[in-house]
């Protein structure tokens, strides 16, 4: 048995280890539901940016905080660390981005969350920067890490590696803002 499918093995089987329901869950693509969240940030980061009312775009943070802390930490559980894991070192350093972007958005998330006036100057420009940082990571990702995936993975692992991106998602505990 050579390296790549000793490695294409340990990658299944822990994903069949980490996924609680494989067969309750649809037959997706990983990439397809990423893509299908990454759509549903960059709409409720565009609509932070036209929100007035302080209740709005406070209404609009802890949604995204909703749909990105979950996302992001499934997605570097079961997609980064799959790539990281490769021999590929120009997909390891993509890996290794992605992880770093993760935690400047999140960074950056907090600190929105954490500003009390949510029509300030600096509310603004904090949801600013997020969109900004968020999208740059998104067209990356979509790009390299994708090429990656799509390189090292096939259709069918990444199928089981959606089942298993499902289910880490869902044990995500998004932290409770304390002032």
């Amino acid at each position: 048995m050579g390296v790549t499918s000793s490695f294409k093995n340990a990658t299944n089987a822990v994903i069949k280890a980490i996924a609680q329901e494989p067969d309750a869950v649809p037959e997706t693509d990983l990439l397809d539901t990423l893509k299908k969240e990454h759509d549903e940030v960059k709409g409720l980061l565009a609509e932070l940016q036209h929100a007035s009312t302080s209740a709005q775009r406070k209404s609009l943070v802890n949604r995204i905080k909703t749909a990105l802390v979950p996302h992001t930490k499934a997605e570097e559980k079961i997609l980064y660390d799959a790539v990281i894991a490769s021999k590929d070192k120009a997909a390891q350093i993509d890996g290794h981005e992605g992880y770093l972007e993760h935690e400047c958005a999140s960074k950056i998330l907090t600190r929105l969350a954490q500003i009390e006036n949510a029509t300030s100057p600096e509310h603004k420009a904090a949801a600013k920067v997020l969109k900004e940082l968020v999208e740059h990571h998104i067209d990356e990702e979509e790009r390299n890490v994708w090429a990656d995936a799509k390189k090292q993975f096939s259709e069918e692992t990444r199928e089981q590696m959606n089942a298993a991106y499902l289910a880490a998602k869902q044990k995500v505990r998004i932290p409770v803002q304390s002032r």
